[in-house]
């Protein structure tokens, strides 16, 4: 049974303000950007079991009809484990109320993971290196994602490297024809390695990232790992800024994925991130605070309670 657990960290500093005022959906100026909290995920095993979704509303239609009534934003973690289908994203268009926004995971071989051949279209080979291999895979993908893109409703295309992906010649070389695939896309990079946001790199990651127009994403991990990221929030896009709640598991980065994720965050920290996500708001038009704590009912828990807290609304009620 996927049980969180607690544990604490130091506070982190809330980052440099901007007096910019940015208009709201409902056309009221603010000094704020539109937030949007929810979760990495709808469809995990372990929120299904845990009740979260009522009676009725179990099935594949229900629980994204339930869900879109209660936040504004979700991620589509399954795109990372196999290619995104086009009627899937139609499917999720028509599901929910407009101004939902879906951030999609990038298939794993577009990041450099490891990719089962199960998962590859037409029988193609799991190889990055092959240029026709990813030619057909990068349609795929783009393909998936059309009718999100189409109908104004892609929030973000996430690229979560992996930990080997490491400051370098070559890594830059991979985010810039990344970023020639993807030219008109919003995007969000989420680095695993820790040598990217240390201090003395910390500029030029985010320089690095401001040229292609990519939104840096900042993590909220246990920090006393030698693979923790650092809590750093730098903003690299004006458009958006992407955060991610992954708990402060002491297992990050080993044993089962209930393991690494088992925790759930309370009050206390998450106010320690209020004022930080109040100070992204004020430089981007629009910030995602994602929840990837996904064990049990955590993560929807957490986001309701930081919705709470910044005294956000709840999102009108799906279609019909």
């Amino acid at each position: 049974m996927c049980t969180p657990v607690l544990a604490r960290a130091p506070p982190p500093h809330a980052g440099p303000r901007n007096p910019r005022l940015p208009e709201t959906p409902s056309g009221i100026r603010t000094p704020m950007g539109r937030i949007l909290v929810g979760t990495c995920s709808w469809t995990d095993r372990a929120l299904v079991a845990s009740g979260w979704y009522p009676a009725g509303r179990r099935d594949a239609e229900g629980r994204l009809r339930h869900y879109a009534e209660r936040f504004p934003v979700v991620e589509v973690d399954a795109s990372y484990y196999a290619l995104p289908a086009e009627r899937n994203s139609r499917l999720w268009v028509e599901r929910t109320p407009d101004g939902f926004v879906f951030d999609v995971k990038a298939f794993s071989l577009l990041t450099g993971h490891r990719t089962r051949d199960a998962v590859m279209p037409d029988g193609l080979p799991p190889d990055a290196g092959d240029p026709g291999v990813l030619d057909e895979v990068w349609g795929h993908f783009a393909a998936g994602i059309a009718p999100l893109r189409r109908a104004g409703r892609l929030g973000s295309v996430l690229f979560q490297f992996p930990p080997w992906f490491r400051p370098g010649v070559r890594a830059e070389a991979f985010l810039e024809r990344t970023a020639r695939r993807t030219q008109g896309w919003p995007l969000a990079v989420e680095f695993r390695h820790p040598a990217w946001w240390q201090e003395e790199r910390a500029e030029s990651t985010r320089a690095l990232l401001a040229r292609y127009g990519m939104a840096a994403v900042a993590v909220d991990m246990n920090r006393t790992l030698p693979a923790s990221i650092p809590p750093v929030t730098p903003v690299t896009s004006p458009t958006l800024s992407v955060v991610r709640f992954h708990g402060r598991s002491p297992a990050w980065g080993t044993g089962s994925k209930e393991d690494r994720f088992r925790y759930a965050y309370d009050d206390r920290e998450l106010g320690e991130w209020e004022p930080r996500l109040r100070a992204l708001a004020e430089r981007v038009d629009q910030l995602h605070v994602l929840f990837n704590n996904c064990c049990g009912d955590a993560a929807v828990r957490a986001a309701e309670a930081m919705t709470r807290l910044l005294g956000l609304s709840v999102p009108v009620t799906a279609k019909p």
